[in-house]
């Protein structure tokens, strides 16, 4: 069973993304070893500079590199590409038939990934041109991947 694994910078600070997080979290239990790691936000100030956003970027790069280790990277950012659902299933299918047994999808802080992070990944994954909250969009990737494995296992949900 594949590993698969979410890693964010930050904690959801409200209950209902929280809960959405927990039922995808629940009904891909029986597809894959599902966790969602969350990192701390580096403390920057009202109106940081640009030095000190890289450095921010750099330290949460490092942290997320360290819990991803062993793992394909996914990371989420704004150049990547934008797959389909039945493309996302098909990309996780060919992971795995390469031996691939886990999988990290990676979301950043509100200022985004290092570029070591993006560099990293085995692909890079914009869900939309559109700009969403990472809240939202934590929720939208659960959602993704549980219906990536529904596509895979020829489930009814995706339609």
């Amino acid at each position: 069973m594949m590993n698969v694994q979410i890693l964010c910078i930050g904690k959801l600070k409200e209950a209902y993304w929280r809960e959405a997080c927990a039922e995808y979290a629940k009904r891909l239990r029986a597809f894959c070893n599902f966790i969602i790691t969350e990192l701390p936000e580096s403390r920057l100030p009202d109106n940081p500079s640009q030095a000190l956003i890289d450095k921010a970027l750099e330290e949460e790069g490092e942290k997320l590199l360290a819990a991803a280790k062993g793992s394909a990277l996914i990371p989420l950012c704004i150049e990547g590409k934008e797959l389909d659902s039945p493309s996302l299933a098909r990309k996780m299918g060919e992971l795995a038939s390469q031996g691939t047994s886990s999988v990290s999808f990676v979301i950043g802080s509100s200022f985004g990934l290092s570029p070591k992070v993006k560099k990293a990944g085995v692909l890079r994954l914009s869900m939309s041109p559109m700009t969403f909250p990472h809240q939202l969009a934590r929720v939208m990737l659960c959602e993704q991947i549980y219906r990536a494995f529904q596509i895979q296992n020829h489930g009814k949900y995706h339609k």
